[in-house]
């Protein structure tokens, strides 16, 4: 291997992380089972202890290990679809009709007293509010007339230029001449779908999966098809070549990384394997990063688009989820659709809007993001470990909660007998705002299922709006 193919490469603790990952996913290393001594791992995969350790301590942050002393590591115990007992999905295409369940989530978010557990956005404690103000008024005098002018597809060159090196944390390599930046990530997913899935195709997406991407192919009139979902290792792949083998698809629409509602992270080889089966087929990938950067680990797990090599990954992200949801600042890296996708966001909103644009390059190139990003990703890591526990103590017996290795969102499965729109109903009349599981389906299923928020500080009154959730569950029984 050439110095250019090893820079390029993963680390070799990343590769071996990632081997000992698939062992772990396909089962033959179960959970509670013992693995290797690092030492012996060491010799059999001929690297370092230093590798091997460093391999280990990526495993455990991804929550696929833990060390027990004096003992060494040992296989977690996962949840698994049959861990969390998903509805059974439907095989035909589905119409889509989550508008009125989305239209009511976000109304009740509008008001002050709400405890905002619904809406996967951080709350502006989380924000570098005060920096980002000061930015914005810099930038606003510097630019001058440039600032209150159009800035015309394919966007602000110096964000786009900052978009790229961090492209390359994630094993992507793009050139700014690639990307385009939209007005948040939703209109990236909607100048994706609009480039390639006509009225009436049908695109696969995980299930269950964000309801703003169910309301957006609703309005298209596109129709979808679920694919079952690992709350650990993301789309179930094998479900997904049969639906290949069956019926035409206009597009795949995936979060490989850090789901939304599950939390789940595709590992490398089936961001891989995903990119390369679609690819042999000639359908798009519309990948969605918004959560990418707010991993708990140590390391920014890699882009499927990593993997693209026929420019059939269109890869969308936004600096919504992880700074300023207000700024509505966007972007899309749509490959071989560069040109399509160009044309629909002049059609569409016409540019993006400059002095946020501005605003954000300067806090990403003076490296005001990463020292943000360092502690933040702390916050939310420590928000969804106690929001976990409590939920755990204070709901009905038998439920189960993901935790997921980045994010700042939890799925939560209740018994059967608990409504979540019942539950919906009842918690806003206490004002805590929810996202019941029928949002995150096609066909309204997931009737036991709630999806929480932990992108506000933790705090007494955090725990007690949960204690008071966890009450109303035990009596929301159908």
């Amino acid at each position: 291997m050439d110095a250019s193919t090893r820079e390029s490469a993963p680390p070799l603790y990343q590769e071996l992380a990632d081997k000992i990952a698939l062992l772990i996913e396909q089962g033959v290393l179960r959970p509670g089972e013992r693995v290797s001594s690092l030492r012996k791992v060491s010799l059999q995969y001929g690297v370092s202890l230093t590798t091997t350790i460093q391999a280990f301590l990526q495993l455990e942050d991804r929550g696929l290990v833990e060390a027990r002393p004096k003992s060494g590591f040992f296989v977690r115990p996962r949840l698994s679809p049959s861990a969390l007992r998903p509805v059974k999905l439907r095989r035909a295409p589905s119409v889509v009709t989550v508008g009125a369940l989305q239209s009511r989530l976000f109304e009740a978010a509008m008001l002050p007293q709400m405890m905002p557990f619904g809406g996967a956005v951080p709350a502006v404690e989380m924000l570098p509010m005060e920096k980002l103000n000061r930015l914005l008024a810099q930038v606003a005098r510097r630019a001058g007339s440039r600032g209150v002018s159009y800035d015309m597809p394919p966007g602000s060159e110096t964000l786009r230029r900052e978009i790229v090196k961090r492209a390359m944390h994630a094993g992507a390599t793009l050139l700014p001449e690639e990307i385009i930046t939209t007005c948040g990530g939703t209109e990236a997913l909607l100048l994706c779908l609009r480039a390639v899935a006509p009225r009436g195709s049908v695109v696969a997406v995980e299930s269950p999966t964000y309801f703003g991407m169910l309301h957006t192919l609703e309005e298209l009139g596109v129709k979808v098809v679920e694919i079952p979902t690992d709350p650990q290792t993301g789309m179930d792949l094998r479900a997904l070549e049969k639906i290949l083998k069956t019926r035409p698809l206009a597009a795949c629409l995936a979060v490989p990384t850090f789901s939304n509602p599950l939390g789940s992270l595709m590992p490398d080889e089936n961001k891989r394997r995903l990119v390369q089966m679609l690819a042999q087929r000639d359908i798009p990938l519309i990948e969605d990063d918004v959560f990418g950067e707010l991993h708990h680990g140590l390391q920014r797990p890699r882009l499927a688009k990593t993997f693209d090599e026929k420019g059939l990954v269109m890869l969308c992200s936004s600096f919504s989820k992880s700074l300023a949801p207000g700024y509505r600042v966007g972007w899309v890296a749509p490959g071989r659709f560069y040109e399509r996708v160009k044309t629909l966001k002049l059609t569409t909103s016409l540019a993006t809007a400059t002095l946020p644009e501005l605003a954000i390059a300067e806090f990403l190139a003076n490296g005001g993001y990463d020292h943000y990003l360092r502690g933040v990703r702390a916050k939310y890591a420590l928000n969804v470990k106690r929001m976990r526990e409590t939920i755990l103590a204070c709901f009905p017996a038998g439920t189960q909660v993901t935790n997921p290795q980045g994010g700042f969102v939890l799925w939560v499965e209740m018994p059967d007998a608990v409504d979540a729109l019942v539950l919906h109903e009842r918690a806003l009349a206490h004002d805590i705002s929810i996202a019941p599981g029928p949002m995150f389906s096609p066909h309204q299923g997931y009737r036991h299922c709630i999806r929480v928020s932990c992108g506000m500080p933790w705090g007494p009154r955090v725990q007690k709006a949960l204690q008071t959730l966890g009450r109303l569950a035990h009596s929301a029984s159908s």
